[in-house]
């Protein structure tokens, strides 16, 4: 009896190291690489700092001399699957040309929507000192009270009642009704442009943030030109610039 039960708990053992080594043998899915690239405009018309001139819709002229916002919580999907970077946070900058695309993995597959979010989530606003893109020194952070600067729009207008003629369009808040954190969810153009992840391939999305969205709904510079808190009239810029987004190209490698 001692014998057969040796053979058994030999045998028991041996099961459960195949058992082991199939699980260890299953393969991770595989990915490619989505890339999305970002193009600030004006009307169509390539966004320019400091030397060009632009309209909003009350027929107020401006220049733009800094313009940032923050890209977070990006991933692809289609009716079945999903697939993404929620943990990456991206500082947009017209001023780095490097800063405006950027890279992340996905399961190979066809997608039919990106997603992301315009702003930083409520958790990191409140998680303490960051690094990267969040690294308060990228002039993009209030204080712990009040958090992150979801988007920046600095400028003047000969409309601006601010001293210097100046523009300082700066949107947060991360809570409550007002909250400046939008979350995008943007069909990929027509069938034949749907993105389309292959292994070890990278496909990418080209985006158009067309920066005109920022003073709709009547956006009045004269009485308008300065937004340094949170609050409805920072909310309102950020509905606004929700509509700023154009999918213009997908290229699938």
């Amino acid at each position: 009896m001692r014998k057969l039960g040796i053979i058994l708990l030999f045998c028991i053992v041996i099961v459960v190291f195949f058992q082991c080594n199939t699980k260890n043998d299953t393969p991770s899915p595989l990915q490619g690489t989505v890339k999305i690239n970002f193009k600030n405009v004006v009307k169509g018309s390539p966004l320019t700092l400091n030397t060009a001139s632009y309209t909003n819709q009350n027929n107020q002229t401006y220049t733009i001399s800094k313009l940032k916002y923050y890209i977070s919580n990006v991933f692809v999907n289609n009716i079945d699957k999903s697939s993404g970077n929620n943990e990456g946070y991206y500082l947009i900058d017209q001023a780095d040309a490097l800063s405006q695309s950027f890279s992340f993995n996905a399961k190979v597959e066809q997608y039919s929507h990106l997603n992301f979010t315009i702003g930083v989530d409520s958790l990191r606003n409140v998680s303490g000192a960051q690094t990267g893109a969040l690294d308060p020194l990228n002039d993009m952070f209030w204080t712990w009270s009040t958090g992150y600067i979801m988007a920046k729009l600095e400028g003047n207008s000969p409309a601006s009642t601010q001293v210097n003629n100046k523009l300082q369009y700066h949107i947060g808040g991360f809570s409550g009704v007002n909250s400046a954190v939008k979350k995008i969810s943007i069909t990929l153009p027509i069938s034949a442009q749907l993105l389309n992840v292959r292994a070890n391939r990278t496909s990418e999305i080209f985006i158009e943030a067309d920066i005109d969205k920022w003073f709709s709904n009547n956006i009045d510079i004269v009485t308008e030109a300065a937004i340094m808190t949170p609050g409805p009239l920072s909310n309102k810029i950020a509905t606004n610039y929700m509509g700023m987004f154009t999918v213009t190209q997908v290229v699938n490698n």
